[in-house]
């Protein structure tokens, strides 16, 4: 299989989850997968943040060895669908200690930022607390930060600011 080929042929989650079982089965097909989703054209990119996403759900231990890198790539101008699933894939893993302070920098940005999107901004908000967790000193910035913004963001936005706030009022 064509994995480029694959993933222009369709964008449906039927077809990411496809590409994702497939890649899945070999490290190899995953560095592949990477490659094309550090270096291809915009499309390209666009789609296989999806598929890395779902591959990260059954092989965390993969998706470790290009975290910084992911990170690092989050902080250029990438479309919101690369932003949205490395956060998301943040959400779901134990960030080793030395990128913790990066992926906090990054997560303030994003949930701070008015341009961000609201799933890149819900994430964010969930990986800052589960880094407060470990990081008592996160929490006042992340409080505030939540408050300030929960009159005038979207539902969504204020039904995980509550969980969040709930969360980080019982550390």
């Amino acid at each position: 299989m064509n994995l480029r080929e694959e993933i222009l042929r369709e964008h449906s989650k039927r077809q990411t989850v496809r590409l994702a079982k497939w890649v899945g089965e070999n490290k190899k097909r995953f560095d592949l997968l990477m490659k094309l989703f550090f270096h291809d054209e915009y499309r390209v990119v666009q789609r296989s943040a999806w598929i890395v996403k779902y591959v990260a759900d059954d092989h965390p231990e993969w998706i470790k060895l290009y975290l910084k890198q992911m990170l690092e790539y989050c902080k250029q101008p990438v479309h919101d669908a690369v932003k949205r699933n490395v956060i998301r894939v943040l959400t779901e893993i134990e960030i080793p200690k030395k990128l913790q302070g990066l992926a906090a920098t990054i997560c303030f940005d994003f949930l701070s930022s008015q341009q961000e999107p609201l799933a890149v901004k819900v994430f964010s908000m969930t990986v800052l607390a589960n880094l407060a967790e470990r990081e008592p000193d996160l929490k006042h910035e992340l409080v505030t930060l939540i408050e300030e913004q929960m009159d005038w963001e979207k539902p969504g936005f204020r039904a995980r600011g509550k969980k969040i706030l709930a969360k980080l009022q019982r550390l």
